[in-house]
């Protein structure tokens, strides 16, 4: 069972300045650099979590889609090629990262969950569920369960042929920490919160 802890993440600088980043995974390109290198360039696909604590221009991700959904603080006010849209807290939202983005804070500063996907080649998801102490949660292969709020644990689920004593003792979670999903002792999640599911899906040629 891999788990990303948010605190050991680096504050990234955004594009254009106007905030930091913090990338929680990516999967790396297979499309070669333009300069003929050979070398990949950028990524096909990145769940980050930005904090915004001043109004102003997003960074733009040409050829990209992006879900972006706020997980601290009330509401983000953003504005898409000039239509604005307000953004309440645990609401995804899409949009085209080739669009004029901005964004103002009438409540303050908020954080915000970001999955940015390459168009035609991957497709981004994110939801948002309650936890219970009762049900675990899986997270299966192609997914991250990202602790938004609240108390919680990850464990290893029993594999086939395993009793339940031997499986592995449950870890807890910080607050953003990510659960990387399996298809194979699939990660379940238990406790009281919210979590943040996020799913990215191949397309198909």
């Amino acid at each position: 069972m891999q788990i990303i802890r948010y605190a050991e993440l680096k504050a990234q600088p955004w594009r254009n300045g106007g905030g930091v980043t913090r990338e929680l995974a990516s999967q790396p390109t297979a499309v070669p650099a333009p300069d003929g290198s050979g070398q990949a360039s950028g990524w096909d696909w990145r769940v980050s979590i930005a904090e915004i604590s001043k109004a102003g221009d997003f960074s733009a991700f040409p050829g990209m889609d992006r879900v972006l959904t706020v997980v601290e603080g009330e509401l983000l006010l953003l504005s898409v090629d000039g239509a604005e849209r307000p953004l309440e807290k645990y609401r995804p939202f899409r949009f085209s990262g080739d669009a004029a983005a901005a964004g103002a804070l009438p409540t303050g500063d908020i954080r915000d969950l970001n999955v940015i996907t390459r168009s035609g080649a991957f497709k981004g998801y994110t939801s948002i569920i309650e936890l219970s102490k009762k049900r675990a949660h899986p997270v299966f292969g192609g997914q991250l369960g990202i602790l938004l709020q609240g108390q919680a644990t990850a464990a290893p689920g029993t594999a086939a042929g395993t009793s339940e004593t031997a499986a592995a003792a449950p870890t807890t979670l910080g607050r953003y920490d990510a659960v990387i999903g399996s298809d194979t002792d699939t990660p379940e999640i238990l406790g009281r919160g919210f979590l943040a599911v996020v799913s990215i899906d191949r397309v198909a040629d």
